[in-house]
């Protein structure tokens, strides 16, 4: 029985788990994204997100800490220079799981599994988007005049189009004449 037991244990013994567990939250830290299955993203969630929180506060402590979990100098520098600055005002929740669908070969469920700060797709779209200041429900009746307004001018803009566009289609017909008199001149002066 797995009474009180929390985690998933992935199918590995102990050992195993913490080599790859260690080795994807690396990889996590340096890539800022990387595919693995539904199960492993949740658990290297779980692995890497108490690191992140560490990272913040920049002590030889905290920095033994994470690469005793780690195990690898690169990752650790990464994580403390560049990561910890980009989520020093984040509260937590510092990965993002995306799922991608089934693998072929075994019909695993995938996904990908990124640092929430280093996606510019999402957050370009995040910041175009505007929140809307007006609520539903009745107009305010300030509303009214203006709208009334606006139709009256649309009228009458409609109105005076109409003589410009026969006097468009009378113009044509003067060049033609015209042009006609300047042909005839032409052959005069012959």
């Amino acid at each position: 029985m797995r009474h009180g037991k929390k985690f998933n244990h992935l199918g590995r013994k102990p050992a195993h788990r913490k080599a790859m567990l260690s080795n994807m939250a690396a990889s996590l830290i340096l890539h800022k994204r990387i595919k693995t299955t539904v199960a492993k993203a949740k658990a290297l969630k779980l692995y890497v997100e108490p690191l992140i929180t560490k990272s913040k506060n920049d002590t030889t402590h905290s920095r033994r800490v994470v690469f005793s979990y780690l195990k690898d100098k690169y990752a650790v520098t990464e994580l403390f220079r560049e990561v910890s600055e980009k989520v020093a005002d984040r509260p937590g929740g510092y990965t993002r799981i995306l799922r991608l669908g089934n693998r072929l070969g075994d019909n695993a469920e995938m996904c990908m599994i990124e640092l929430v700060d280093y996606n510019e797709n999402m957050l370009s779209e995040k910041s175009t988007k505007k929140k809307s200041t007006r609520r539903r429900g009745k107009k305010k009746s300030t509303d009214a005049p203006k709208a009334e307004a606006t139709t009256e001018t649309k009228s009458e803009e409609v109105k005076e189009e109409k003589p410009k566009a026969k006097a468009k289609k009378a113009e044509p017909k003067a060049e033609k004449s015209e042009e006609k008199d300047s042909k005839e001149e032409n052959k005069e002066d012959k």
